[in-house]
């Protein structure tokens, strides 16, 4: 993968993918459900976003939403993982 992978704007099928030595930026993909899961199901985490943790329900439809955001509109969350490990390790967008 090069380091910019870039089509943007609606109509983009998915998320560009950003690569660095240390991060990756991509668009989620179903495996990240987990990880997702324990990111904002984390009282800490939503402590100041949302004030409560998430439901399996919610994380589920928010994955959906930001695949669905990239495909309609051509941008949204992007989910960060270490390059090399492949560790999942949040969200930004």
């Amino acid at each position: 993968m090069s380091i910019f992978e870039f089509q943007c704007g609606p109509g983009a099928s998915q998320a560009p993918a950003l690569q660095t030595e240390r991060l990756t930026l991509r668009g989620h993909k179903l495996e990240d459900f987990d990880s997702s899961l324990a990111l904002w199901s984390d009282p800490d985490v939503t402590r100041f976003i949302g004030g409560r943790p998430a439901t399996e329900s919610e994380v589920w439809s928010r994955i959906m939403t930001y695949t669905g955001h990239w495909a309609l509109m051509g941008f949204g969350y992007w989910a960060v993982i270490e390059t090399k490990t492949g560790r999942f390790i949040g969200e930004v967008g």
